[in-house]
């Protein structure tokens, strides 16, 4: 093995916890066990037909050359009506930059800001790739926690108090992955008020889960009194559209952050996939309201998976509202034992449940919360309730 030749920045990193737990269900399933994976957060619903044909019509016009890195103009424009329509923000195309997803997006930002001195606040529980990226940019990671007693929302003293003159850039996410939980218009005001009073500080606002909100709109920072100038909303079309695969990102910033983040791109991966990015931009022109069977539906799953997993005993939940996620606190668990097997921790907490109830889900370890872990219930309600059954019916043997 070379592996001691590798850069150590890439020696640093930690591989993604949801995905190794895919990975690992998918292997257990070709070994002909029956396993219920709720660790990937993918929506189980299939594109639109008229995304789908609309890529169709795309790839028979010609969109099959290169595109300008930042993204076809007819995209961007698009965005921009989009941004305007649902979150009441003003932007011109030069604005915007469209990426590979708005994982690439993220990446962009912090590659383009980021010194190795900066520090970044990461609003804790956070999403697994949010510290890495971080990381690998050269900046300073600082999770700022907030747990179930607080929804898992940070509060405007806790924010003040974690502020230094290193800090560069704030990371969060609402609705959030991995919580469910979602900043209300006056919750993000108050940390608009603390942000506003430092100079050179900036925040990067992943709304991927606007359009699975259960309390009406996602309201967006960037609409704050203070905020429009340095504020970065990173935004896709996998989560509320069912576009997982195409790999379509987009951010919104301040000008010169989105040219520095196209420069960026411009070295790594150039534009996303032009009949793609044409099928996006016919997406996103259509009524958000034309999408709602699918909020509909998870906000089926969500009352059916509350009610069983609460019901578990030493499980303790919040009420998500938005995206598709439960993050239990189970540390109820720690220390107790079936007689042969004892759970210590998060991490042999899910190993439990895949080995014996056959379920996968993640360890709140990979999300900064060593007391949680987290599943998805974006799956139908039959695979749910079978998986609330086993996964019930295991703990059961602990004590």
């Amino acid at each position: 093995m070379s592996s001691h030749l590798l850069s150590t920045k890439l020696q640093s990193m930690s591989q993604s916890a949801t995905i190794a737990m895919a990975q690992k269900a998918r292997e257990l399933k070709s070994q002909g066990i029956d396993i219920i994976s709720l660790s990937l957060g993918e929506p189980d619903f299939d594109t639109p037909d008229f995304i789908k044909d609309a890529a169709r019509d795309a790839v028979y016009a010609g969109y099959t050359k290169y595109t300008p890195v930042p993204g076809l103009v007819e995209l961007r424009e698009a965005i921009c009506t989009k941004l305007k329509r649902d979150n009441h923000l003003d932007y011109a195309i030069d604005q915007i930059v469209v990426s590979n997803g708005a994982k690439q997006c993220i990446a962009n930002v912090c590659l383009a800001l980021l010194n190795p001195t900066d520090e970044v606040i990461i609003f804790t529980p956070y999403w697994v790739s949010y510290f890495e990226i971080v990381k690998f940019s050269g900046g300073q990671p600082k999770p700022l926690f907030a747990g179930i007693d607080q929804n898992f929302k940070v509060t405007p003293e806790q924010l003040e108090a974690a502020i230094n003159d290193k800090t560069k850039l704030i990371i969060f996410s609402s609705p959030s992955n991995p919580t469910g939980s979602v900043y209300t218009e006056e919750e993000l005001k108050a940390l608009s008020a603390v942000i506003s009073k430092h100079n050179d500080l900036f925040v990067l606002s992943d709304e991927i889960y606007e359009y699975i909100c259960f309390q009406g709109k996602n309201p967006s920072i960037a609409a704050q009194p203070g905020m429009y100038d340095r504020t970065i909303t990173v935004n896709g079309m996998s989560k509320g559209f069912a576009m997982t695969g195409w790999r379509l990102g987009y951010m919104a910033a301040p000008k010169w952050i989105a040219s520095a983040c196209a420069k960026v791109q411009g070295q790594f991966t150039s534009g996303a996939t032009s009949f793609g990015q044409k099928a996006a931009s016919i997406a996103l022109l259509r009524q958000p309201a034309d999408l709602d069977y699918m909020k509909t539906k998870f906000l089926e799953r969500k009352e059916l998976v509350k009610s069983k997993l609460g019901a578990i005993p030493g499980v303790k939940i919040n009420d998500p509202q938005g995206a598709f996620y439960f993050f239990p606190d189970i540390s109820e668990f720690f220390g107790k034992s079936n007689g042969t097997r004892r759970i210590n921790d998060a991490d042999e907490f899910v190993d439990v449940l895949l080995d014996e109830a056959h379920v996968a889900a993640v360890t709140g370890r990979a999300f900064g919360d060593p007391n949680s872990f987290r599943i998805s219930y974006a799956t139908s309600n039959d695979i749910l309730e079978e998986a609330m059954y086993r996964i019930a019916k295991v703990l059961a043997t602990y004590s």
